[in-house]
């Protein structure tokens, strides 16, 4: 892991009228590392992508990507700067085809949206062949993404955000949902993105999953850092224990015992 931080957090506040989502914040990501963030509902963990990413302004603080501040900027300009990130309910435009949502998905950088007569060059258009290939989509690019699967409207949005050529993706809640056999290929496709070069920070409830993935891990808990270690002293932490991990999800349930037949996971609160 290399030592330079790609991702600076500095005091960082976002309030909500009298309420402090994010409560003087710091932490730092190095370039190369997979750094994980835990918390219960309500911990400010999405508020803290959204502040990230530009969808939120920052109330104080600072947030430096590469060096360079970008607490003001708009989420373009982030984006253009190498910063990507997932939500985490799938965000697709249902009528288009699977190439279509990470073509779209690659060119605003955030949550796609239609823009209609809007074109686009082959440059862009292979790009996003590749990404799709790349997350297990390539061959259901001409499928539309409205039918599709949770799990594969996850790995769509992997894909589109990997379009962007992204030096930093942000995950929220990847797994949130899934059963065991889907949270294991897409703990492969995150290696993959990592293998590729890029830092990866997600938001994960299932601890199985973000303990095995992870280089380091923050607990988040009403806004402010509660602990940051490796994942084994993470585990470890009389605080962390007693605050979040007595009730995370330890384990999604088997593949059988859902409902819905197929063991998945619920998605949870920020």
């Amino acid at each position: 892991m290399a030592d330079a931080a790609l991702l600076e957090v500095d005091e960082l506040s976002k309030h909500f009228g009298g309420l402090a989502a994010v409560d003087e914040l710091s932490f730092r990501v190095a370039e190369g590392e997979t750094f994980g963030i835990a918390g219960p509902n309500g911990a400010g963990k999405t508020t803290l992508f959204d502040t990230i990413s530009g969808h939120a302004r920052a109330t104080n603080g600072r947030i430096l990507f590469g060096g360079q501040e970008i607490q003001d900027r708009s989420t373009h300009a982030i984006c253009h700067l190498g910063v990507a990130r997932t939500f985490q309910i799938p965000a697709v435009l249902p009528e288009h085809t699977v190439l279509g949502n990470v073509i779209v998905g690659a060119y605003f950088g955030h949550r796609p949206r239609a823009v209609p007569g809007l074109r686009f060059d082959e440059a862009s258009a292979e790009r996003a062949r590749a990404a799709a290939s790349f997350a297990g989509l390539g061959g259901k690019l001409d499928v539309v993404a409205g039918p599709l699967p949770l799990f594969d409207k996850k790995r769509l949005m992997i894909a589109s955000a990997m379009a962007s050529e992204p030096r930093l993706l942000m995950l929220d809640e990847p797994v949130g949902g899934l059963n065991h056999r889907e949270i294991d290929e897409i703990l492969e496709l995150v290696r993959k993105v990592r293998s590729a070069g890029v830092t990866v920070v997600l938001i994960e409830h299932v601890m199985r999953a973000l303990m095995s993935i992870s280089d380091r891990v923050m607990v988040m808990n009403h806004g402010r850092l509660l602990f940051e270690g490796t994942p084994e002293d993470v585990q470890g932490h009389e605080e962390v224990i007693r605050v979040y991990l007595g009730t995370a999800t330890e384990q999604p349930p088997s593949e059988t015992a859902a409902d819905d037949g197929e063991g998945r996971t619920e998605p949870h609160g920020a």
